[in-house]
């Protein structure tokens, strides 16, 4: 976790922790170190460590012994977002979250099924690029990612089309730096489902399993409305959602 963001002092050692115990390299039953040496290793006073931990406790990651310490509970499992991933690709130019990494990258131009033609206005069966990879961290897999792109871009990035882990960024960002687009406008979607067998297999699970699971989709559209790509997310059984956000005033 850097040091140099703009976040209030408590926020950024909440985040440290944070990452530490979703990465997995502070596991269930492991103890905090003390608040007075977090407030010298961090060089803030113990009230603002305080409000740290309490905000770790809120999120039910760690618990407070009286007399004892802090204690890390069972850890969630969160997803990201197609929309986070490519925030995060923009700040540090890699998609994954803390303790991932990407297996199982696929690319190739196919016929557009009608759920994706429909979001991008075309016919059913029309050539498009589909782009997936796999997600995983220390609890298995995260989800099973899939990007959407229309095969007009191949002219300007031939790489889409094959089959191996684009190098530079993700594919949208070599989309916009190719040809000079940006994302002026970003729609969001979350919901839930029972897996379907073609989910299953993605995901690598059992057939016959029954699960719900976390569908999330992001379209990335250009400053007149063209639909740059289109991000379907299947997020692992068990795997979470979570939002934070500063309330400042």
């Amino acid at each position: 976790m850097s040091r140099a963001d703009n976040r209030p002092p408590y926020a950024r050692i909440a985040g440290h922790y944070r990452e530490q115990i979703e990465s997995g390299a502070l596991p269930p039953g492991e103890m905090l170190p003390s608040i007075n040496r977090i407030a010298h290793e961090w060089a803030v006073s113990t009230a603002t460590v305080e409000k740290a931990l309490r905000k770790l406790r809120e999120e039910q990651l760690v618990k407070g012994i009286h007399g004892i310490g802090t204690e890390v509970l069972g850890v969630r499992v969160p997803i990201s977002s197609g929309a986070e991933r490519h925030d995060r690709s923009g700040r540090t130019q890699s998609s994954w979250g803390a303790g991932e990494k990407s297996s199982d990258h696929t690319g190739g131009v196919v016929q557009a099924p009608a759920d994706v033609a429909s979001v991008f206005g075309i016919s059913p069966g029309e050539g498009i690029i589909r782009r997936s990879r796999v997600y995983r961290d220390t609890h298995g897999i995260v989800s099973h990612s899939t990007s959407w792109i229309p095969k007009e871009f191949l002219e300007h990035v031939p790489e889409l089309a094959r089959g191996e882990r684009l190098q530079g960024g993700l594919s949208l960002d070599l989309i916009c730096r190719a040809t000079g687009r940006r994302v002026a406008r970003r729609v969001d979607d979350e919901a839930a489902r029972i897996a379907t067998n073609e989910d299953l297999k993605l995901l690598d699970l059992s057939p016959g399993t029954v699960a719900a699971i976390l569908v999330l989709t992001a379209q990335f559209r250009d400053a007149n409305g063209e639909l740059l790509e289109y991000g379907v997310d299947l997020g692992a059984p068990g795997r979470t959602r979570r939002t934070t956000s500063e309330i400042l005033g």
